[in-house]
């Protein structure tokens, strides 16, 4: 037990080893990453549920509101390609401490700004907070719990799906009690992000040291990786396929005779959802050497789901099994720490997935929308899902698979690979040649090569019981 508790909460420093506060330094650490993971997404979705206020109040012209929608995707693929450098230079906790303070910024400043430019500016601050954030804690996860991984992105999971829910459900609201004014329905966000900076702010001198240097020069290498190339389209299939739903839903039902409310409602079941599929999966997939077995089964979900909203008959019904479906992100968020070994490498492999990820979703919606205009129905765009949905299975099938990137890494500089599997077999080559030249050298000596000394005598083997037996009965 206190093992247990000393390996998860053993932060090393530059001056020596913080372990003087013992578990609660874990359940800081813990803490601290719940309520940062609650505002990741809050600058996101706090906005779509007020965008034509938004754009009315500011004046925002067509092109400038679907800027501000795929705003998101860009600042994440962006700002989450230069984490890991970042963390390089800053280290984790006070990068992470960053990313919070930027997301409290951002929002408080976009909540008080009246014209378009300053909003869209202060909408990237924040935007870039969440990005930092996304790679930065499943780093966390595998440094300080490397153990415990798999509860841990539960936590981190669950966190961030009910911020997304919550900043959906409640900003409506909040604009309503404040009589109908939406700055102050963005601006309350920001006061939750200054609260999850506290736990940050106490361990910012607890700085843990980055000793896993031979993960920096494995991840200027990724592009040649196989595995970080199917973790990324994994994780850009699921998010091309959760933007869709999230962005067209409400339009699909409506199309089919639900009422804006009743339209409402689904979402906002669909949203809450995610919840308790977060719960659930991540220490699942921690149970299992290789999470094919869930690849499968959320596509099964899927494509279920899909083939189920092209009937157009009990759409509440498919849109529940699609919303299990969604499983994928928690499941894709777990492989990050599940098929890396280090947290350098969790980081690396983190910000390439998520960065390249990323960039593939934020295709989707558009592509989506022009589908359903160029066709005037469903089938076509649909088409667009099930052909994600492709991608997904064969990038699934290969990152679900019990390996790590450390495994993957291609050679460094001096052309021999830096893991401790090629070290373990250069050594076993190595002990054999110099086993071999003393073999030769003893032998060498035998035939009077060196100074005519006798090579030592080879020493008998003291005979065996079934030996002595047969010696006697031969008398």
């Amino acid at each position: 037990m206190r093992g247990d508790v000393a390996a998860m909460s053993a932060v090393v420093t530059r001056r020596g080893v913080l372990r003087a506060q013992g578990g609660s330094m874990a359940w800081l650490i813990a803490g601290g990453i719940a309520l940062a993971a609650l505002n990741l997404r809050t600058a996101v979705t706090s906005v779509g549920t007020v965008l034509d206020q938004v754009s009315a109040g500011l004046g925002l012209s067509g092109a400038m509101t679907g800027l501000l929608t795929t705003l998101p995707v860009m600042s994440f693929a962006l700002f989450g390609a230069l984490t890991p450098a970042l963390s390089r230079r800053m280290g984790e906790h006070r990068l992470l401490l960053a990313a919070i303070v930027l997301l409290a910024a951002g929002q408080a400043v976009r909540s008080l700004v009246g014209s378009a430019v300053p909003f869209m500016a202060a909408s990237a601050v924040a935007l870039a907070g969440g990005a930092v954030g996304n790679v930065v804690i499943p780093a966390l996860i595998k440094r300080h719990f490397p153990r415990r991984a798999g509860a841990m992105t539960t936590v981190y999971s669950t966190a961030l799906a009910a911020g997304t829910m919550v900043a959906a459900a409640a900003t409506v609201p909040v604009q309503q009690a404040a009589g109908g004014n939406w700055h102050v329905a963005l601006g309350v966000w920001a006061a939750l992000a200054a609260v999850a900076a506290i736990p940050w702010l106490a361990l910012r001198r607890g700085e843990p040291e980055r000793r896993d240097t031979s993960a920096r020069a494995g991840a200027d290498g990724l592009l040649r990786s196989r595995l970080a190339w199917a973790v990324a389209g994994y994780f850009g299939s699921q998010s091309l396929i959760a933007y869709v739903m999230f962005g067209w839903l409400p339009l699909l039902l409506r199309d089919n005779g639900y009422t804006a409310g009743q339209a409402g409602l689904v979402l906002a079941v669909f949203t809450g959802l995610g919840i308790p599929v977060s719960m659930a999966v991540p220490a699942l997939a921690a149970r299992l050497s290789g999470q094919r077995p869930l690849v499968i089964a959320f596509a099964v979900l899927y494509a279920a789901g899909f083939a189920g909203l092209l009937t157009g008959q009990a759409l509440w019904a498919w849109s529940i099994l699609v919303a299990v479906g969604g499983g994928t992100f928690p499941l894709a968020l777990a492989m990050l720490a599940m098929r890396t070994r280090t947290a350098a490498g969790t980081a690396a492999l983190s910000a390439f997935g998520q960065s390249a990820g990323y960039l593939i979703a934020g295709a989707g919606p558009i592509t989506f929308g022009l589908l359903h205009q160029v066709s005037g129905g469903w089938a076509l765009p649909f088409g667009l899902l099930f052909a994600a949905l492709a991608v997904q299975v064969v990038t699934g099938w290969y990152a679900a698979a019990d390996r790590t990137l450390e495994d993957e890494a291609p050679p460094a500089p001096g052309g021999r690979r830096s893991d401790h599997v090629s070290r373990g077999v250069r050594d076993l080559v190595a002990g054999r040649m110099r086993r071999s030249a003393d073999t030769a050298r003893r032998a060498r000596s035998g035939d009077g090569g060196n100074g005519g000394n006798a090579a030592r005598p080879r020493l008998a083997r003291p005979a065996g019981r079934h030996e002595k037996r047969r010696r006697s009965a031969s008398r």
